[in-house]
């Protein structure tokens, strides 16, 4: 278990300055290089009021270790992900908190290639030097900084992804939440057919339309709103850092990110047939069965991007999909995006010929799921094991919280890992009334 606050499963989060601040950033930056024996680093942040300050920190920290920084400034995180092996670097650090309110901030990390730095996967040993003071540097030694705009060649790289020619020019409002993802729309947008209507599209660290987080039912309407008034075919919404995106239809329903799974499964194995697609166990049944019908071969993971990413190595995966909406490509360093499934769909409408609506409507029909119900608890642990004996007659599953399944009904529970919350998912075979009333039963053991 983690000893200073703000190390956590994946990152580093917390409130500035009490959980994270310049002078833990420093820190970390000796130790990171240190770790890692860097020469070279690349970072970057978001639009957070605290980003700039904490990222000089970091910098000097890996500077005073001996490695050379090379700063992206404002960025997403998938940046990193793209500019780190770009530019050969030894590691990767994005200054961010995403979605979480504008008090936070956090330090996400990836290795050499971007292989991804959790807890248990270097994380502890960077807190560790810290708490025992392991710092010690070659004062001869010193890096340099370079400021680099790697924009272009980012957007550049997104080709791999798909062929403008094969895109109609369709009306898309895209909301940019006032986080980091406006200036990749700016550049992008003259490589696409289609028509931008821009909203809340300026980086703004004051978040004056509320924190960038599209899964909160709130944050949505906007989005809808735009989407009815412009006549729009299609919405696309990102969080902060612009990692996960999410969708809404012509009609301006919100689409559960474990729909676009299914669809963005689909529409890769059309192109690759055979290839493996790595799934969280939330929600199931949609996604094995159109990747199976597909003839691709789903393969089920943990969830969390450390847990996706390193499955999809282990079985050389060509994409990976979770229902929070994060998506991993393996031509992408087995990393998400939150700009290549906005790319992926534009082409996958336009190839079909049909609306979103119409993609995903089969899916939906097929397989309604409840979304990801979060419970606060005082004690998460003792409600899971009530859940675990009143449902043993199911065929359970251990592997990411308690999964289990009855034939024509399943349901998954999970802790969170940074609060005191549990999280329901619940799914049916082709009958809404019964997921319903499932998730009602489970809510009310929940909240009993």
């Amino acid at each position: 278990m983690a000893k200073i606050p703000g190390f956590k499963a994946y990152d580093i989060r917390g409130k500035v300055p009490s959980e994270l601040n310049e002078e833990l950033a420093y820190k970390v930056g000796i130790a990171f290089a240190k770790l890692l024996n860097a020469k070279k680093v690349v970072i970057g942040h978001d639009v957070r009021k605290s980003s700039p300050a904490l990222a000089d920190a970091l910098a000097k920290g890996l500077n005073e270790a001996g490695a050379d920084v090379v700063n992206l400034g404002l960025c997403g995180t998938e940046m990193i992900y793209f500019g780190t092996p770009y530019l050969d670097a030894d590691g990767g650090v994005m200054i961010t908190a995403s979605h979480n309110p504008p008090e936070y901030n956090g330090l996400k990390f990836v290795k050499r290639g971007s292989v991804p730095m959790g807890y248990d996967s270097g994380l502890d040993k960077i807190e560790e030097m810290i708490l025992n003071d392991d710092l010690s540097v070659n004062p001869e030694k010193k890096g340099t900084v370079t400021k680099y705009d790697i924009m272009n060649e980012f957007i550049d790289s997104l080709k791999r992804f798909y062929d403008a020619k094969k895109i109609n020019p369709y009306k898309v409002v895209v909301n940019a939440g006032n986080g980091c993802v406006g200036p990749a729309l700016d550049a992008i947008e003259n490589s696409l057919p289609i028509e931008m209507v821009k909203v809340f599209h300026e980086p703004d660290p004051e978040f004056p339309n509320g924190v960038p987080n599209p899964l909160l039912p709130e944050n949505r309407q906007t989005t809808i709103d735009a989407i009815k008034s412009s006549g729009a075919d299609l919405g696309v919404a990102w969080d902060g850092d612009y990692d996960r995106c999410f969708f809404f239809d012509e009609k301006g329903n919100f689409i559960e990110g474990y729909y676009i799974v299914g669809l963005l499964a689909k529409s890769i194995l059309k192109e690759h047939p055979g290839e493996k697609i790595v799934h969280d166990p939330r929600l199931v049944w949609n996604t094995i069965d159109v990747v199976t019908k597909a003839g691709g071969i789903p393969v089920e993971s943990k969830s969390g991007h450390a847990f996706i990413k390193a499955k999809m190595r282990e079985v050389n995966a060509i994409y990976g999909g979770e229902m929070s909406a994060h998506h991993y490509f393996r031509e992408n360093y087995y990393s998400d995006s939150g700009m290549i499934p906005f790319l992926l769909i534009l082409q996958l409408m336009t190839s079909e010929n049909a609306p979103l609506s119409r993609l995903v409507g089969e899916m939906i029909k097929a397989y309604p799921c409840s979304g990801e119900i979060n419970t606060k608890l005082e004690n998460p642990q003792a409600k899971l094991e009530e859940i675990k004996e009143k449902y043993k007659d199911g065929k359970v599953s251990y592997l990411d919280g308690v999964s289990v399944e009855y034939d024509n009904w399943r349901f998954n529970v999970r802790l969170s890992n940074t609060e005191p919350l549990i999280r329901l998912n619940v799914e049916a075979r082709g009958d809404e009334a019964l997921m319903r009333e499932k998730t009602e039963e489970l809510l009310k053991l929940i909240r009993s």
